[in-house]
């Protein structure tokens, strides 16, 4: 059986929070936590945004949306109707607007373009592992991804 499939979202959530303090550290430095399952109201309907995190350094709120399976558009779609309530309701003077992270199992890199395609909020789509890599697949990574964003 695929790990992936006998993981749930929950299950990705509660041991991010049980574990906040390396989480944040993974993150980066800034991170400050807001909230976890936040309630928001649209439409008279409740929803829920997975993490909330607020960047002391990028003044803004950052969104994390958790998902146990592979992307899907309309995961993106639920992280924009986040990151615009976010916008619109709860950012504060001198905020910078929110961003929003949807970590997945896979990422189709194709779809994601196209999903993204035209969307002019910050939104990110990234997979994450059951297992954290090794030193040399973590570095290999990040020099692969500073090359693709033409970063020296």
């Amino acid at each position: 059986m695929d790990d992936r499939l006998a993981v749930t979202e929950s299950d990705i959530e509660e041991a991010m929070i049980t574990h906040l303090q390396t989480f944040l550290l993974e993150l980066g430095k800034g991170f400050c936590f807001e909230a976890r399952q936040k309630r928001i109201l649209i439409d008279g309907e409740y929803f829920y945004p997975d993490l909330i995190f607020y960047h002391r350094y990028l003044h803004c709120n950052v969104i994390f949306e958790l998902k146990d399976h592979d992307f899907r558009h309309e995961d993106l779609g639920q992280l924009n109707a986040y990151v615009a309530y976010y916008k619109k309701n709860e950012m504060a003077e001198g905020d910078n607007p929110p961003i929003g992270v949807l970590l997945c199992t896979d990422k189709g890199p194709q779809m994601v373009e196209y999903a993204l395609s035209g969307m002019d909020n910050n939104l990110f789509v990234s997979t994450y592992m059951l297992h954290l890599p090794d030193k040399e697949q973590l570095r290999a990574f990040m020099l692969k991804q500073m090359e693709e964003a033409n970063i020296e």
